[in-house]
């Protein structure tokens, strides 16, 4: 058993392993490639090497067999291969399966940003984006891209999270970062730091605490959730000394989420909360900004954290670091959190059914019964 997060929980594989071999339908995991002049690939092979794997998921990569080729040789990885397919319905089940996008050469640069690059990572999304609006596959792992390459082939692109959002037509989604009981969400992302107070309104971060609230309880079976709120300045104001969001934006927040029955708690100083373990008190806390909330995560829990888009209506998981050029093509990359991201994609995905199954109306069954004997 593997454990990550600050107290060493088990991560969710435990979970997943209980009901391998119970009649269970194995989950159909996309996986987009990403840069493949980063290490995307090589942490994709390393985890599916791993033929204990295919006995939990069926792993459906989509790329080129020219690219993963390439890797394979200069990882000198040669007991390992892919069931090379045309569409997911030709997909294994008891392997990982490869979708050959295209056959064309594409030049490799390891280490480096370039704009085929990026072309081919939009270019591996969108295959899986597709195949999953037609629930041809159950949900997504999204391997690092690059921003500015793509942007070369998209216009603006500020990240996975929001171009999924777009893709989905989705405007209240959340940015999770998931690491065993350490979750921590985001009310701003991918914007510049002088534009985050500017951003924030009640409006908007009691949406965000509706969100974490509802994934924590329906892709987490958390009962009635513990949410620690992040104030923005400094000791959380220090009562209007450091500012006023907390008293005129957060708190009544924090209120409004209380009338509607949430367990939404603070605003809590960032560097306090932290440093002295009180999140460990919560089951998620959420940040008003990208860094206040990924430095400490990073921190923590760098080498098996895991990027969860919460408030999408697919599942969309994907490792915390990104391309780690300085490290492309050596072997040394760590698998760690791209295998935990499958593995978490894989648990919210069965936890949404259970979900749905418990929440179903059952008078609906019974309504039937009174029709037919009518």
């Amino acid at each position: 058993m593997t454990t990550n997060g600050p107290n060493k929980q088990p991560t969710v594989i435990s979970n997943i392993n209980k009901t391998v071999g119970e009649g269970d339908k194995k989950v159909k995991v996309g996986i987009s490639i990403g840069d493949f002049n980063g290490i995307g690939i090589e942490v994709i092979l390393k985890t599916l090497m791993d033929v204990r794997i295919n006995e939990i998921m069926v792993p459906i990569v989509y790329g080129s067999s020219k690219i993963i080729s390439y890797h394979k040789k200069s990882l000198n990885i040669n007991d390992f291969n892919f069931n090379i397919i045309k569409s997911v319905e030709f997909a294994n089940s008891k392997l990982s399966n490869l979708v050959n996008c295209t056959d064309k050469e594409v030049k490799i640069e390891l280490g480096k940003s370039t704009d085929i690059a990026g072309s081919f990572s939009i270019f591996s999304l969108e295959h899986a984006i597709k195949d999953l609006k037609k629930n041809a596959i159950d949900v997504l792992v999204t391997a690092p891209i690059n921003k500015h390459n793509i942007q070369l082939n998209t216009g603006p692109f500020t990240g996975h999270t929001e171009y999924l959002a777009t893709k989905f037509e989705t405007k209240k989604y959340l940015m999770l970062m998931v690491a065993g009981n350490l979750k921590i969400g985001l009310v701003t992302g991918h914007i510049p730091i002088t534009e985050v107070a500017g951003k924030l309104t009640k409006e908007l971060i009691l949406e965000k605490i509706k969100i974490l609230n509802n994934s924590l309880t329906k892709d987490f079976a958390i009962r009635k959730p513990k949410i620690a709120v992040l104030g923005l300045n400094p000791h959380a104001g220090d009562d209007g000394l450091l500012g006023n969001e907390e008293k005129d934006i957060i708190i009544p927040a924090i209120e409004s989420a209380k009338e509607q029955n949430i367990l939404a708690f603070g605003p809590f100083a960032a560097d306090g909360i932290f440093a002295n373990n009180n999140f460990n008190k919560f089951d998620a806390v959420l940040a008003m900004y990208h860094d206040q909330g990924l430095i400490p995560f990073k921190t923590m829990a760098f080498d098996d954290g895991v990027n969860f888009t919460a408030g999408l209506p697919i599942i969309r998981t994907s490792p915390d670091h990104g391309t780690g050029y300085d490290i492309a093509g050596q072997n040394i990359a760590s698998p760690n959190s791209f295998r935990e991201s499958l593995f978490l994609a894989v648990d919210i995905f069965k936890r949404r059914n259970i979900y749905q199954e418990i929440s179903a109306n059952p008078l609906k069954i019974q309504e039937t019964k009174e029709t037919n004997n009518q």
